[in-house]
């Protein structure tokens, strides 16, 4: 009897070690970020169905521009970005970074 349930314990953890590498991966995310506090704007989604993926995501970047970046994948075209800027860049004190003395 011992011999029969050991076997059974082992057939069940080989089938759950077991991957399907030919499956139909589809998902569906996003997710989003407002902290007043810190200023952290930013956002994400994105689609997969089998091969073909789309998405966006979103930044507020530190000279006050807004960044906005489109892509889809496959596997005709690979990677495709569409990466856009929107709004004028700024800098606090109308200064460069570069005339900032550097404490280290």
């Amino acid at each position: 009897m011992f011999k029969l349930i050991a076997l059974v314990v082992c057939l069940a953890v080989a089938a759950s070690a077991y991957e399907d590498y030919h499956s139909h991966p589809k998902y569906k995310f996003e997710y989003g970020v407002k902290d007043g506090h810190t200023h952290d704007h930013k956002s994400a989604w994105e689609h997969r169905d089998g091969d073909v993926v789309k998405g966006q995501y979103t930044l507020d970047e530190a000279d006050g521009t807004h960044r906005v970046v489109d892509y889809s994948s496959d596997h005709k075209g690979g990677f495709q970005p569409h990466v856009q800027r929107v709004g004028h860049a700024h800098h606090p004190h109308g200064e460069s970074y570069a005339n900032i003395d550097q404490h280290y």
